[in-house]
């Protein structure tokens, strides 16, 4: 599955990258926020008692790449595959050490790049078997909007988003008590996180936030626009696949600053897939660079595709010997198939899963089913 991911992602013109597994600790979470540094196991250097770090994400990497190395003006498309480790599982139905893989495109702000991140992830799934794809959107402008309006101290800007993220209406609710100053627009908060849908949902936003009396109104109803305007491109590119949005959707909030998404199938009950626009991840690095990208466990396609379950293929299995006759021909058969050959002739014979063996008759080394 890898290798045809490769290949796909470079047809599409996407140059692969390998960032190292440990960096110090400085670099490693340069823009990333809090989230990262709790997913993120440290380890001290023996050479310069420096702390460093073993990443749990690579796309921070992928950007001081495209910031530090590349120095590119232009446009830029990079890919990646490569293991990360978490300090604890992201959910239930994941590891701690996934095979992180994805895309990522540099330099260019307008929709056509979320787009074409967007579609790549999509012919992603669709080369794992995928089936049956929902992609739930969300855009943290709307809630940037109307968070910038409320007046709300950093903590309770950081209590509201927690209870976003459980969906914890009651929890809402007493945020709205304790906030007379925000408490109308905590309210039309709360009314945005109960919604969920295709457009009908984008029109109830719409009328919410409409009401309030607000200077963040033309961000919010920009994002608004955005979401509804990506949605019909990404319906007439992929009429199969089923689109909602999911406006308490708001991972990687730190560093996200656009249109968001998420793909589901109804056999897996975890993202499959993620992605979204991240303009100021590079700030840090030296330079902003307009920035989208998806990203996937390999580990997660697999067990979630019918076409890549782990089975035997079976086999040839050639006894033990130096006889170049059968040599040779184990070596014209390894082109092809599967060989194993024994490395004692006098222990009981095994199959090693093998479903064909390799028999000398009439002076020639010859296959046959077991």
């Amino acid at each position: 599955l890898r290798r045809r991911l490769f290949d796909l992602y470079r047809g599409w013109g996407y140059d692969l990258v390998m960032p190292p597994m440990i960096e110090y600790l400085e670099s490693l979470l340069t823009g990333t926020g809090n989230d990262l540094d709790l997913q993120t196991f440290k380890l001290t250097d023996q050479l310069t008692g420096r702390m460093m770090g073993v990443r749990a994400d690579i796309t921070p990497q992928i950007a001081r790449i495209d910031t530090h190395l590349l120095k590119n003006r232009q446009v830029s498309r990079l890919c990646y595959v490569d293991s990360v480790l978490h300090t604890r599982p992201e959910h239930t139905m994941t590891n701690r050490s996934p095979i992180q893989i994805g895309c990522e495109l540099f330099g260019e702000k307008s929709q056509s790049a979320d787009l074409e991140i967007i579609s790549l992830m999509l012919e992603t799934l669709r080369i794992a078997n995928i089936s049956q794809v929902h992609i739930d959107l969300a855009h943290v402008g709307i809630y940037r909007g109307l968070v910038s309006s409320a007046g709300l101290s950093a903590g309770e800007e950081s209590a509201l988003f927690a209870a976003l993220s459980r969906k914890s209406i009651p929890e809402l609710d007493a945020l709205a008590d304790k906030s007379p100053k925000g408490a109308e627009t905590i309210r039309v908060i709360r009314e945005i996180a109960n919604l969920s849908g295709g457009v009908e949902a984008l029109a109830h936003i719409r009328s919410s936030v409409a009401a309030l009396a607000s200077d963040a109104n033309q961000q919010v109803m920009q994002a608004i626009d955005e979401l509804q305007s990506f949605s019909e491109q990404i319906q007439q590119r992929f009429s199969e696949v089923e689109i909602g949005f999911d406006f308490c959707e708001l991972r990687g909030y730190n560093y996200h600053t656009g249109v968001m998404f998420a793909a589901y199938t109804p056999s897996f009950g975890y993202a499959l897939a993620k992605g979204g626009r991240y303009d100021d991840i590079g700030k840090d690095f030296g330079e902003s660079r307009p920035a989208t990208g998806f990203s996937a466990d390999l580990k997660q396609l697999v067990r979630a595709s019918s076409a890549f379950q782990v089975a035997s293929k079976g086999g040839v299995l050639a006894p033990a010997g130096n006889d170049k006759a059968l040599l040779d021909k184990i070596a014209e058969l390894r082109q092809t198939k599967r060989v194993v050959q024994q490395l004692n002739s006098e222990q009981p014979e095994l199959s090693f899963a093998c479903d064909q063996r390799l028999v000398l008759v009439d002076g020639h080394w010859t296959v046959q089913d077991i």
